[in-house]
């Protein structure tokens, strides 16, 4: 799905939202006061998942409680919702933490040591405990899961005489269940009070300067794309713009839609930071609460004229033209792979490389990778690539290696593409490019960049199943040096988590995507490359929601599986390594194919143990395999060692994303 098209209809969506809510939504967030409606939001939890409240439609009903680390009302109103949580199936339970004393490991600490089954979302900026009204531990919110109205606020629980004189949460549930209306929808409450320091300054977020302060982090963070010729629904040209589109900017940051950067900050360290600062956040949130004032001082963003350029990078060292494509109006198109000639008469080495969609509507993605020979044939050719040079998806378009470190490009053959295209209501011609940047002529880098996929093509997702995992590694047989990951599923994709398994057992965890976005896909390059010992295993595990739940599901009746439309799913995993013992002068013969020669493990060894139990076998290829697992198993131990499951290495199927 092109995010193009998408952002148009979400931007609207969003923007009337924000406008129906606005004024109710900044009461609470300005004096305390309990709203009538919570705006829609997204936080991480304790366990590194995001939690969406409009995500919840399908439930009973939705109870949000204020948790702090270590207050005793606080756990005791945690333990009272355990209780609830058995007593009401259907019924969304979560805990907020707004206290500005504890972080996110600290609350999944905490969550640890009281056995917590419910989810701890981390409000670090406290914004969604401003907007709420929050004040004490233990205050607990039930939201209604269609329109977010607040319709029960007060105490969790209370004991004696008083819990006989007034309704609490208990209550107001066994309301909603029976279908009548909540007999006491409003107690007051007390506890151990929660610090909002800014309610205090909603005099100070009118004077937020927009010329000094909001216009620079916009323009840090937002024009790259919201500009003319970008990717934005619409350019951030001035302030009037800026006011205009202010409720949707607000809503688009409280539900972590924009900016479209996805990792999890407490976890991994990556060369460029899209995403906004704490600070930023807060600042721009506020300012738009204060009703976005203009202020005295020139608008920085009229003053500079912004256009997209043709290359992000600069004018490439060499073009290649993709052949063009007749893209249809609508229907099913398969994956296309066509070739450009590589006329370079003497070899180059690689340090960058940009794929252009010609028509950024229609092109999903662009894989690039080449070919001594042209093929003779239109069938897929991504497993015959002896090299690759990069991946286009809405969101990242261009590859680039460290210094001295390179991509060797042979003279002559082919380059060769996977093409997808999706159909968006009228006929067009594709005119995609690629540009490819050199190291000097003559010199040669010292290390050589490689390229693997970790994939399962065995993915199984049961119908009407939120959260459904699936795992796959890649066991590294030398010692390497991680550069960057990209990780990819279709419209079922949930979150995803990249990790590190030594051979002592230590486990790291690289990068977490609390929540997946189709939309947009980016390679994601870590400020300092990671060490990676041999013997160690990078593991790729990706959630999915094949649920009622993900409005973006096509049929959550249908058990899906593998393949190459967005409709169907994948488990794909590309990463980007180079071997410590080699050089470009010096290059190993059998690394990379002793890295390959693993994939069958590592897409079904879901134990992560290196061997593969006749329980593990699941899906298409569990199926074909489990009658002959019994023969394969030669020593006779219950499991298949990467000796026993060599010979069937060629059941793997294997394509692009």
């Amino acid at each position: 799905m092109n995010r193009k098209i998408l952002t148009a209809g979400v931007a609207s969506g969003i923007l009337a939202l924000a406008v129906a809510g606005y004024a109710v939504a900044d009461r609470g967030a300005q004096t305390g006061e309990t709203p009538a409606r919570a705006d829609n939001f997204r936080l991480v939890d304790h366990t590194g998942f995001a939690q969406e409240m409009r995500r919840l439609h399908d439930a009973k009903a939705i109870v949000v409680v204020s948790q702090v680390n270590g207050d005793a009302s606080s756990r005791a109103a945690a333990k009272k919702l355990e209780t609830l949580k058995t007593a009401h199936p259907g019924v969304e339970f979560l805990m907020l933490n707004s206290s500005l004393d504890d972080d996110r490991a600290a609350i999944a600490a905490e969550a640890a040591s009281q056995g917590y089954t419910i989810p701890v979302m981390d409000d670090e900026v406290q914004l969604v405990g401003e907007q709420l009204g929050v004040s004490y531990a233990g205050e607990a919110f039930v939201l209604d899961p269609k329109t977010l109205n607040i319709v029960y606020h007060g105490p969790v629980d209370a004991s004696g005489a008083e819990k006989k004189a007034k309704g609490y949460l208990a209550e107001a549930l066994a309301d909603i269940e029976a279908g009548r209306a909540i007999q006491v929808s409003a107690v007051d409450g007390k506890g151990s009070a929660i610090r909002f320091p800014e309610r205090a300054r909603t005099e100070a977020h009118a004077n937020i300067s927009y010329a000094d302060e909001i216009a620079p982090i916009l323009e840090e963070k937002c024009v790259v794309c919201h500009q003319p010729g970008g990717i934005g629904p619409f350019a951030m040209t001035n302030y009037e713009v800026i006011k205009g589109f202010a409720p949707m900017i607000r809503e688009s940051i409280r539900t972590d839609t924009m900016p479209p950067w996805h990792p999890d900050p407490t976890i991994g360290k990556f060369s460029v930071d899209y995403g906004l600062s704490n600070e930023q956040t807060r600042k721009l949130v506020h300012w738009i609460e204060a009703g976005a004032p203009r202020g005295d001082g020139a608008d920085p963003l009229a003053a500079v004229e912004h256009v997209a350029p043709e290359w992000p990078l600069g004018e490439p060292d060499l073009v290649l033209e993709i052949p063009a494509y007749d893209l249809p109006a609508a229907g099913v198109v398969e994956y296309q792979y066509p070739y450009a000639r590589n006329e370079l008469t003497e070899g180059r080495w690689v340090r960058a490389a940009t794929l252009m969609p010609g028509d950024r509507q229609g092109v999903h993605h662009i894989l690039a990778g080449y070919m001594s020979e042209a093929p003779d044939h239109d069938r897929p050719t991504s497993g015959s690539w002896e090299a690759s040079y990069g991946e286009y998806a809405v969101g990242g378009e261009s590859f680039t290696v460290p210094d001295n470190i390179g991509v060797y490009l042979p003279p002559g053959g082919v380059m060769s593409f996977q093409m997808h295209y999706t159909p968006y209501g009228k006929e067009a011609v594709d005119n995609s490019k690629m540009g490819l940047y050199f190291y000097p002529e003559g010199h040669t880098p010292e290390l050589v960049m490689r390229h693997s996929v970790i994939a399962d093509t065995n993915i199984e997702l049961p119908a009407n199943t939120d959260r459904h995992e699936e795992i796959a590694y890649a066991n590294f047989p030398n010692d390497a040096v991680l550069y960057s990951v990209f990780l990819h599923t279709h419209y079922r994709g949930q979150a995803a988590k990249f990790e590190m398994i030594k051979p002592d057992g230590e486990r790291e965890t690289l990068i977490n995507l609390p929540r997946y976005d189709f939309s947009w896909q980016r390679t994601y390059e870590f400020a300092e490359p990671i060490d990676v010992p041999a013997g160690s295993k990078l593991v790729a595990t990706y959630l999915y929601d094949n649920s009622v739940r993900n409005p973006g599901n096509p049929d959550p009746n249908e058990v899906v599986r593998w393949g190459d439309q967005s409709w169907e799913e994948m488990h794909y995993t590309s990463i980007y390594y180079h071997w410590k013992d080699e050089t470009a002068v010096n290059q190993l013969a059998d690394a990379e194919e002793r890295l390959n020669n693993g994939r069958l493990m590592g897409m079904l060894d879901d134990s992560l143990d290196g061997k593969l139990q006749l329980a593990e076998l699941s899906g298409s290829m569990g199926s074909r395999l489990a009658p002959r697992f019994a023969a394969l198993d030669a020593d006779s131990d219950g499991g298949l060692d990467a000796a026993e499951l060599a010979p069937l290495a060629g059941m793997m199927r294997f394509g692009g994303d």
